[in-house]
């Protein structure tokens, strides 16, 4: 049995999401596990190098998970310049992540990196193209379609429970404190335009790939996007303007002739399943997936309601829905891409998330603000 040891810069994951779901939740859950062990019975072994800009964060965060002190750094070049170490991941705010990238297609290692890609279709789509040409392997964290209720909702797409699959509503989101009654839950650059933040950037990403996977190719695209909290309260407790959208209502039609609407807000109130729930209405049954269940109601089980606003409503709804059951043990979302990734750099297997399909999440973001500019539908072009 061979070990293949494989160092992995990564770059920009002392925020939230870097540490907890990349760093500590995938790459280091993957090492506790004794590594991703291939067919022939040889192991993958990630060997994480943690970069960024602040030496302090990076030697912290590897002092509270047990990485070595000569795997921590500052200097992006000399971590490039390694060849031990062949993949860079990048985890940074978007309007540094093209800058990053670059330099690694430059260095030639294998390219993953969270979404959005860039901060435009253009830049967007260059990486993808840079990379390829330079015949290296890359990818784009694409999560949520491992995740457990959306898994669920594949298997009922596929088993044909649905029928004729009609329509999609699509419910995001959750209240970020303004900082001032409770600290807030999202970073503060995420609400001001000129630092990469909006929720359409950030979100309509997510959906292009959800969508694309379960429902057909995005075709085109008609969105509102709002600011409706102007001010917030920083992390040093100073206030700010919110010049990025903090919402974005958008409808969507696919290549299937799904017509699907997704909300998305951190200026909403909880009152649903999950913090994300679609409902799929099929001609023979419906189902509301959220992050990990997933609910169904056949078209013979479906209830005869009639509209009567002057007595209380007779008929319990909730009730008539049928609950899946974990037909498997799921593992985290990131850990199973970041697997599926390292066995594609290592021995090949396919990848189908390239920089390519994280372009197509940047034009339905683009396109979405643009639709709400102009107030009208907008058609995406197919990007080569």
């Amino acid at each position: 049995m061979k070990t293949h040891h494989i160092g992995i810069i990564m770059n920009g994951v002392t925020g939230r999401m870097g540490t907890n779901q990349h760093l500590v939740r995938s790459i280091l859950a993957i090492r506790a596990q004794g590594g991703v062990r291939l067919p022939d019975g040889d192991v993958i072994m990630p060997d994480p190098l943690l970069v960024g800009r602040n030496l302090d964060k990076l030697s912290a965060l590897a002092r509270a998970h047990g990485i070595d002190a000569a795997r921590v750094g500052t200097d992006l070049d000399a971590a490039l310049r390694d060849p031990a170490n062949q993949i860079y991941f990048d985890s940074q705010t978007t309007d540094r992540r093209a800058e990053g990238v670059r330099k690694a297609i430059a260095a030639k290692k294998a390219i993953y990196c969270e979404k959005p890609t860039a901060v435009d279709t253009a830049t967007a789509l260059a990486l993808y193209k840079e990379a390829a040409a330079a015949g290296l392997k890359n990818g784009v964290v694409q999560d949520k379609l491992w995740l457990p209720g959306l898994l669920k909702l594949k298997l009922l797409i596929d088993s044909g429970f649905f029928g004729q699959i009609l329509s999609v509503r699509g419910e995001f989101g959750y209240w970020v404190f303004e900082g001032d009654l409770q600290p807030a839950q999202r970073p503060s650059w995420n609400y001001r335009k000129e630092d990469g933040g909006g929720m359409a950037i950030d979100m309509l990403c997510h959906w292009r790939y959800v969508i694309d996977n379960l429902f057909g190719n995005v075709t085109s695209v008609s969105c509102h996007t709002a600011t409706h909290i102007p001010e917030r309260i920083d992390e040093k407790g100073s206030r700010y303007a919110c010049t990025a959208d903090d919402s974005a209502y958008a409808t969507f039609k696919t290549d299937q002739g799904i017509l699907l609407h997704f909300n998305s807000s951190w200026c909403v109130r909880v009152r649903r399943d999950d913090l994300l729930t679609l409902q799929v209405d099929g001609t023979k049954g419906s189902a509301v997936a959220g992050l990990r269940d997933c609910w169904t109601q056949r078209a013979e089980a479906t209830p005869r309601p009639v509209w009567n606003p002057d007595i209380p409503q007779p008929i319990p709804f909730f009730d008539g829905w049928q609950k899946m059951p974990d037909y498997t043990t799921f593992e985290n979302a990131f850990k199973v891409q970041w697997e599926l990734f390292l066995k594609h750099v290592v021995i090949g297997t396919p990848f189908r998330w390239t920089l390519l399909e994280g372009a197509k999440g940047v034009q339905l973001a683009e396109k979405g603000l643009e639709s709400s500019e102009k107030r009208r539908w907008l058609d995406l072009e197919k990007l080569a």
